[in-house]
């Protein structure tokens, strides 16, 4: 394990360790107001990243604020509001985003590694290219952009357990998942009507209980996919891999268009 690597396990235990601590009010973490960020950024200098690293943001209305290329990794930012915010280009590293919104926020080529997204409404956000391993239960993720995006499971720090992206309960009708790589991701129990997930890498996804219907799922690797009791009505599977998926409960292929899918029961 790089020292790097080493580095991220740490954070990562430490953050696990203070969201469970008695200091609800974060303390420590400097607080911040929305005029103060707006300060520090414009105080910055050109083609300088915003160092904002480790600072409690929680309820601030960050609504439209341009963070791009800025560290805000450790931060704390529950229940904020950013909506139509730029965070492109942003290090959000264990960070804290639970129930915050970001609809229609652009977070395009971000660094969300462990991060804390729960609950969080990211109705149309832009989240293309980024790096996701996080908790996203209970999401909003309705036409949100997440292709290109790496939310494979990282297989070589798992001292803690798998880490993986986990989409648990959440609403992601219409968003668009292409040419993504969610291996190993969980996406169980959760509402994917309407996706586009052409070319998507979703090698033992877990889509255990989800919905799926009308989903494009064209040239899709499912292979070893979990697809216990979803449902996949009207689906368009061409070209998919679906070799050694297992279907037991799923309802819907008989409506499904599957020429040229492999691995079908």
């Amino acid at each position: 394990m790089t020292g790097i690597a080493s580095r991220l396990i740490a954070a990562a235990a430490l953050a696990v360790v203070l969201a469970h601590s008695a200091a609800a009010e974060w303390e420590g973490y400097e607080r911040m107001t929305r005029k103060i960020v707006l300060g520090r950024i414009s105080a910055t200098a050109a083609h300088t990243a915003t160092d904002l690293a480790g600072k409690n943001f929680s309820d601030l209305d960050l609504d439209g604020v341009d963070f791009r290329g800025a560290n805000l990794s450790a931060s704390v930012l529950n229940r904020a509001t950013l909506r139509r915010a730029n965070l492109d280009h942003v290090n959000l590293t264990v960070a804290f985003l639970e129930a915050a919104d970001l609809s229609n926020a652009a977070v395009r080529d971000a660094t969300l590694f462990s991060v804390q997204l729960a609950g969080g409404i990211l109705h149309g956000a832009n989240l293309s290219g980024s790096r996701l391993i996080g908790d996203l239960r209970r999401t909003d993720l309705q036409h949100a952009d997440l292709s290109r995006m790496n939310a494979a499971a990282d297989m070589k720090n798992q001292s803690m357990g798998l880490m993986r992206t986990t989409i648990v309960n959440a609403n992601a009708s219409g968003a668009n998942f292409s040419d993504s790589d969610f291996s190993r991701a969980d996406l169980s129990f959760s509402v994917f009507d309407g996706a586009v997930m052409a070319r998507t890498r979703l090698q033992r996804a877990d889509f255990s209980g989800s919905s799926l219907v009308g989903v494009n799922l064209t040239g899709a690797d499912l292979r070893n996919a979990v697809l216990i009791d979803a449902d996949l009505s009207h689906a368009n599977l061409t070209d998919a891999d679906l070799t050694g998926a297992n279907y037991r409960g799923v309802r819907g292929l008989e409506t499904a268009i599957t020429a040229g899918a492999r691995g079908l029961p």
